[in-house]
């Protein structure tokens, strides 16, 4: 809806569109509460949503010498009639080209996925903040000056051509990415995996993987990596909601169908030479979904692409995952070593999951001590309570006695 109505009414007013989209759906929970669920309540919403955009319109002075069009547009775009509703081709058009608004290149980099998580997933200022691990002023900041420069700019509602096509492509890409990552492992919160958010960042990557714009090897690369990582979703917690670690999770509840299309979309990014992160990180996540067990893995393999990822991406996060590789392959000790040599190590200071696989290789060395430090940081860091949980299992684990050889 949001998409709709700001190809109608413009791109620079967004946040109007944002606006009354939000109001409608208040509408419908307060209205719904008392007369039930109407015969088709996307009809509804699109319904309530179109007639506060009309009030507004008659409202206000800058749309004043545009209403018969803006009227006649929005009709068109959001029919009255309860059966009816925005076609899925509609659909799909104006979310890809509010995906291309929101990654022009005149939106600073650091805002483009931040205004992404808001416009089209519908992240709260709160949820996007703990995504980039900052504040909720600093990202309210980044929207409010990403929605002055789109007005500014002028920027068309439209996906690019030619050279701009692909500069704002690389910038979709990595918002989509981001938001998977948010739904993956959620920054905060009582769960572990959000699936609808993994859902919603594969199903804008499909819609464009199929358009022409965005049928690109490197597309398919980050498709690929999506469902082989949402694959294993299902088995990532037990019962109880606690979180397993890849060599405890059943690996008979891993998603199968999600599997299979990870590697028919990993076959369609091999077209072409290029070769981006996403085909590296994609071909990691392939190397764990082939292993029928966690000992069957090719853990050489993996340690050789994350070789090749380190020297695209020097990340400090990416060679804390090469450390785990390094210590599947070489012991925990070279893992250990691996992560005193990270460049930017003060920045995993504040970063809980380095303070955890530390004291996951300090525990296998026998340095308990060590370990229990490295555990409570990391549950001092921690937002999540299933992570929390897990790790003062782990912490609990380093005071158990350790019984003599024999």
């Amino acid at each position: 809806m949001v998409a709709t109505l700001a190809g109608i009414f413009g791109v620079q007013h967004l946040a109007l569109a944002e606006d009354v989209v939000q109001e409608a759906l208040v509408r419908a929970l307060q209205a719904w509460s008392f007369h039930g669920l109407p015969a088709n309540p996307s009809a509804w919403i699109l319904r309530t949503a179109r007639n506060l955009a009309l009030d507004v319109v008659r409202r206000e002075r800058i749309f004043r010498d545009k209403e018969p069009e803006l009227i006649r547009l929005t009709e068109e775009k959001t029919p009255v009639p309860d059966g009816a509703g925005l076609g899925e081709p509609e659909i799909a058009d104006d979310r890809l080209r509010l995906m291309f608004v929101c990654c022009h290149p005149a939106i600073a980099p650091e805002a483009q996925a931040a205004l992404a998580l808001k416009t089209l997933c519908g992240f709260g200022v709160s949820e996007i903040a703990r995504a980039f691990l900052t504040t909720d002023a600093a990202i309210a900041k980044r929207l409010t000056r990403a929605r002055q420069r789109i007005a500014e700019a002028r920027i068309p509602f439209e996906i690019p051509a030619g050279p701009d096509l692909e500069r704002r492509l690389d910038g979709v890409l990595r918002a989509l990415y981001l938001v998977f990552n948010e739904g993956y492992k959620a920054s905060a919160g009582d769960q572990l995996v959000r699936d609808e958010i993994c859902q919603e960042a594969i199903r804008l990557a499909e819609l464009l993987a199929v358009h022409p714009a965005g049928d690109q090897p490197k597309t398919h690369a980050l498709l690929a990596l999506m469902y082989l990582h949402a694959a294993r979703t299902p088995a990532r917690v037990d019962d109880a909601g606690r979180l397993l670690r890849l060599q405890e999770q059943d690996r008979t509840r891993w998603d199968q169908r999600r599997l299979a299309r990870g590697m028919f979309h990993l076959a369609h990014s091999a077209a072409g030479g290029a070769l981006s992160e996403y085909h590296l990180q994609a071909a990691i996540a392939a190397a764990h979904g082939r292993a029928p067990d966690y000992n069957s893995t090719d853990w050489p393999q993996i340690l050789a692409l994350y070789d090749q990822l380190v020297q695209r991406n020097s990340s400090p996060v990416i060679a804390l995952n090469r450390a785990v590789a390094l210590a599947a392959v070489a012991g925990p000790l070279a893992g250990l070593n691996a992560l005193g040599r990270i460049r930017d190590h003060a920045s995993l200071e504040r970063y809980h999951l380095f303070h955890a696989v530390s004291g996951d290789f300090a525990f296998q060395l026998g340095r308990r001590t060590e370990a229990a430090e490295h555990f409570q940081k990391a549950m001092a860091l921690a937002e999540l309570k299933t992570e929390q949980a897990y790790l003062g299992k782990r912490l609990a684990a380093c005071a158990t006695p350790v019984l003599p050889a024999g």
